[in-house]
């Protein structure tokens, strides 16, 4: 997954991807320990995208979290 790609999704589809991904790598554990899985990059892969997934919601929170913050103080002025 490309970090461009998932710049121009919403905060609930990171969110709902990342817990698709947790998922996954959770289920890829599994096969590893059990000896089932067949390439274990595919294990650094999938945690390799969760990190670029939770970055990325991360910095749309912050932003909007920022962003209230710099509209209060006008709110409360006027």
């Amino acid at each position: 997954m490309k970090a461009a790609e998932l710049k121009d999704l919403s905060v609930e589809e990171l969110s709902r991807k990342a817990g698709e991904l947790r998922e996954n790598l959770f289920n890829l554990k599994i096969r590893r320990r059990a000896g089932t899985l067949e390439s274990v990059s595919d294990v650094t892969k999938n945690k390799r995208d969760l990190a670029r997934i939770l970055t990325l919601l991360t910095q749309k929170q912050n932003t909007s979290k920022a962003a209230r913050k710099a509209a209060k103080p006008a709110e409360n002025k006027s």
